[in-house]
């Protein structure tokens, strides 16, 4: 047995997976030839995808038009709408890559890892309308931006994330809102990164799965030995440190039963590695035993660029829900262990499929089911989406603070927050609808008084199309059809002498409050 119980975790992980025969990351300088194996995995999943599409006898929907991809790509990668300037270079770009070229330059951005960040935030955190809660939120974020800024590999960021201590800087409001209790841990670290709903098995044996509640009870007690520093409540101090101890059990609910740590759907034992109980799971997690950790993680990924999972819910990955490509979610998850579990290149291989850039419109009246990719599946922004698009398109003061846009963001957030985790099921009620369509920013930023844009669109050498065309390209990012142009230039002739530019703020507030422009499709 390899001796690395006084070996920090970190490396003591990637050891044990080097002994443990995990494909190595290919570490060749040629960039092309990495180029090379992206191009040939997005063709295979082009390629399964139509596949199965054939033998559904369904048919695919065309690709989007440019305007809707680069609007699409942005909202996916890097959380926001492009620019006018942006998305008039795209449009008037004849390159063939020019998708490819898009989806590169979108990686490198720095708006890239702060977008996964937010993504992340909430996958890991419950829904809260609570700004104070939300406030608290913000050093996870940061953790998880810094992460995600120097791609650091997957295995890696889950190993870190449960074995943080310093919680000012990193998870520890995580373990904090959980309140440390090891059955809330257990339930929700195995549905963040195993794709195992285990809460169900937590009282009794689950009714449907193979899960015992041995097993939900086994993964409990590796969270059994902690606690925060001097047993002090700091929820609402903003720093969340959490210490290990040397003991502490947990027993099966309503018996003297204890039980001992075990990793789900596993006899492996590392209790001879030495360590803190959260290490020792840290390294099974990311070892060839554990054949849950990267299947989530590319259903996530897949999830996230196209809707829902090959397996759906993206989180419900148990041997009773099955993928609906079994081939696509086994060749891309070996394409990203091979990879070194890069999280970053798992969502660029996606991104420069042909699957991902097919239109959202039905191309029938017999539409095929949504688990047969054969259109984009149509998602709802988030609120942090929202109100980044609300800003890029002047519907924001932007004269204050930081620390007032700051406030103005978290409150914004916190009326929008919904409870579902699902983009593609929308539960946005009519009381958050009314506050963006009939409360500040919209109300008072589409005004020519306060809105950026409209004062930029005054200048008299503008026709009333041009100012169209930049109203439309920066709501939809899409000139206006030919109906729209002429129907928004006949409102304009309407206006009374010196109202143009209240007449345009009334067609931002009509885009701005449309499907199209709080949907990405």
């Amino acid at each position: 047995m390899l001796r690395i119980a006084h070996v920090p975790v970190s490396c003591a992980v990637l050891l044990l997976a080097w002994t443990m025969a995990l494909p190595a990351q290919d570490t060749s300088t040629d960039v092309s030839s990495e180029t090379a194996k992206m191009q040939a995995m997005a063709a295979r999943i082009d390629e399964l995808v139509q596949t199965r599409l054939d033998r559904e006898k369904a048919t695919a929907a065309p690709l989007a038009t440019d305007g809707e991809f680069i609007r699409r790509a942005y909202l996916d990668l890097v959380g926001n709408l492009p620019t006018v300037a942006q998305t008039r270079a795209y449009l008037d770009s004849d390159a063939p890559d020019k998708r490819q070229q898009l989806i590169a330059q979108l990686i490198k951005s720095p708006a890239y890892p702060t977008h996964l960040a937010n993504t992340w935030r909430a996958l890991v955190l419950e829904p809260s309308d609570d700004p104070q809660r939300l406030q608290n939120e913000q050093g996870l974020q940061l953790w998880l931006r810094g992460k995600f800024s120097q791609n650091v590999r997957y295995d890696r960021l889950v190993e870190e994330f449960l074995t943080a201590t310093q919680g000012s800087d990193g998870p520890g409001y995580f373990y904090a809102s959980q309140d440390l209790k090891p059955e809330l841990l257990a339930s929700e670290t195995s549905r963040i990164f195993l794709g195992l709903q285990l809460e169900c098995a937590q009282c009794h044996d689950h009714p449907f799965d193979r899960w015992k509640q041995q097993d939900f009870w086994g993964l409990a007690a590796f969270f059994a030995q902690l606690e925060r520093p001097g047993n002090d409540n700091v929820i609402g101090l903003g720093r969340f440190d959490i210490v290990d101890r040397d003991m502490g059990e947990v027993t099966i609910p309503e018996t003297d039963q204890v039980v001992p740590p075990a990793f789900p759907g596993s006899k492996a034992d590392y209790a001879s590695l030495g360590g803190t109980r959260r290490q020792q799971l840290a390294i099974w997690m990311v070892s060839r035993d554990n054949p849950y950790m990267p299947r989530r993680a590319v259903n996530w990924a897949w999830a996230h660029m196209m809707g829902r999972g090959i397996v759906h819910p993206a989180d419900d990955m148990s041997p009773q829900n099955l993928p609906s490509h079994p081939e696509l979610l086994d060749e891309l998850t070996d394409y990203f262990i091979r990879s070194g579990f890069d999280l970053q290149l798992l969502l660029q291989t996606i991104a420069i499929t042909d699957t991902y850039a097919r239109s959202s419109e039905a191309v029938s009246d017999s539409e095929a089911p949504p688990e047969l990719f054969a259109r984009m599946a149509v998602k709802s922004l988030t609120p942090e989406q929202l109100y980044d698009a609300f800003l890029k398109v002047g519907l924001l003061k932007t004269d204050v603070t930081m620390m007032q846009q700051d406030g103005q963001r978290i409150q914004f957030v916190a009326r929008l927050r919904t409870a579902s985790k699902d983009r593609t099921f929308f539960d946005t009620g009519m009381p958050q609808a009314l506050a963006v369509m009939n409360g500040p920013p919209v109300s008072t930023a589409t005004s020519p008084e306060t809105s950026g844009l409209l004062k930029a669109l005054s200048a008299p050498f503008l026709t009333d199309e041009q100012r169209l065309n930049v109203l439309f390209l920066a709501a939809y990012s899409r000139p206006p059809y030919p109906d729209e142009l002429k129907r928004y230039q006949e409102f304009l002739q309407t206006a009374e002498p010196g109202q143009q530019s209240a007449a345009l703020g009334d067609v931002l507030w009509v885009l701005a409050n449309s499907a199209e422009f709080m949907l990405n499709h």
